[in-house]
């Protein structure tokens, strides 16, 4: 029985998930999937202007949403890729799992993954490799892949 690793890499705004069925056997991309608007100008985001807001006192407050609107689109997106690997695994599409994006994502990608898939996970890596090839991924991961 082969035993078949994914490897997700993954930032806010794109993420790709890639497959590797051995030892030598390299990686294969199992699918893209983008969030552009985690890369948008938070201004952008916002639908409007801040509200206004009257405050107490004789300073003038202005209505700030109570979290980042980009901070929102990462958490979304990141919900987005746990339901990726939760289908993965329930289909058992893969034995074990490689994550590498950027540290703050690593850590929102985490908080909304299932314990199943948590238990599932042998290595994190916090580095953005959405940017490499295939074959740099291939090189920068030969230590945690060849297990």
């Amino acid at each position: 029985m082969m035993s078949i690793t994914w490897i997700l890499i993954a930032n806010a705004g794109e993420a790709r998930l890639f497959a590797n069925l051995g030892p030598n056997k390299g990686l294969k991309l199992l699918k893209k999937m983008d969030h552009p608007a985690s890369r948008e100008k938070a201004s952008e985001l916002v639908s409007d202007r801040p509200g206004y807001n009257p405050g107490v006192g004789n300073g003038h407050g202005s209505y700030a949403p109570p979290t980042d609107p980009k901070q929102h689109e990462a958490e979304v997106f990141a919900q987005e890729l746990a339901k990726e690997l939760e289908l993965g695994r329930t289909s058992n599409s893969f034995e074990r799992l490689i994550i590498a994006a950027t540290p703050a994502f690593l850590g929102m990608i985490n908080s909304t993954l299932s314990n199943h898939v948590k238990g599932m996970v042998s290595d994190t890596v916090q580095k953005d490799y959405t940017k490499a090839t295939e074959k740099e991924l291939s090189g920068y991961l030969e230590k945690v892949l060849c297990v």
